[in-house]
């Protein structure tokens, strides 16, 4: 257990130190980061607090009980969030990594916390606020209303960003039925894969093989979840190597997939904590498009 005791450091915002470095995968941005060449050196930094959130959420006409689980990690004034799979970390990680010098977390803790780490530190050195300033994200209201009305205006959000022929097969890693019901409204031909889902609200069958989709995908739309289970350099190998558009919608470390925006993904919905599910008034997300999207 880490003493509560230490510093608690600040990041100041570095406007350009996003661009300065291209991603390729997960684990060269932290090595990137711990070197210091995204802004100040991790080590300097310390992780205030550590949380642990878990939900359930039922959407009214369907019978998919989704269950959502987080951990958060608080920089200074950004938070940064990825959702787990059951069994990855239990609610210990709270007790023995806030206060955590902010490398060690990222050399040492369980992925999804280092993911959760890294999108925080991310987030302080680049605000999706400050991108939307600087006219590089679009920022996108979501209405105040029922978990139905707010669930629907971001998943057509996100689909929004999907530019496709009519009949396009739109690989779908990570299973929302209202997102299914955007791709379809969008002209696509929705191909769901999920570990924990077997079928959409609409009978549809949803398999478990992401090889399989990522191989028949025209374009594809993966949920920021995949840096959590550490599947998304798969995914985002795959659609480098086929010349496939992704997009990722983040909720868990909006800010880690932006570093990917050019390399490999093609547009993101970003969805910084507290996420829409948590609130009933108006919120935002953030979307970012490549030029060279399909």
């Amino acid at each position: 257990m880490h003493s509560t005791t230490s510093t608690t450091n600040t990041v100041g915002t570095a406007h350009t130190a996003h661009t300065a470095h291209t991603a390729h995968t997960v684990d060269s941005l932290v090595d990137a980061v711990l070197a210091g060449a995204h802004g100040p050196l991790p080590s300097a930094l310390t992780a205030t607090s550590v949380f642990w959130i878990h939900h359930g959420t039922r959407l009214a006409g369907g019978d998919t009980t989704y269950l959502n689980q987080y951990v958060l990690v608080r920089l200074g004034a950004s938070f940064g969030g990825c959702a787990f799979e059951a069994g990855q970390i239990d609610p210990a990680v709270c007790r023995d990594h806030s206060g955590a010098p902010l490398d060690v977390l990222l050399r040492e803790a369980p992925r999804p916390l280092r993911i959760a780490a890294l999108d925080a530190y991310l987030g302080a050195v680049r605000p999706h606020t400050a991108a939307a300033d600087a006219g590089e994200a679009e920022p996108v209201v979501l209405p105040a209303g029922t978990p139905e009305v707010r669930a629907g205006a971001r998943d057509a959000a996100i689909a929004g960003l999907l530019d496709i022929e009519e009949g396009a097969a739109v690989g779908l890693i990570g299973v929302v039925n209202p997102l299914v019901a955007a791709i379809r409204e969008r002209g696509g031909r929705p191909l769901p894969c999920d570990f924990n889902l077997k079928a959409t609200q609409w009978g549809d069958p949803v398999t478990d093989d992401m090889h399989e989709v990522l191989e028949r995908a025209d374009a594809v739309v993966a949920t920021g979840m995949t840096l959590g289970n550490g599947s998304f350099d798969t995914v985002l190998e795959r659609c480098r190597a086929r010349g496939v558009p992704l997009v990722v919608y983040a909720q868990s470390g909006s800010a880690v997939a932006r570093a990917f925006l050019g390399s490999g993904v093609t547009a993101l919905s970003a969805e910084p904590f507290p996420f829409s599910q948590f609130s009933a008034g108006e919120t935002l997300l953030y979307r970012y498009r490549t030029a060279d999207r399909a």
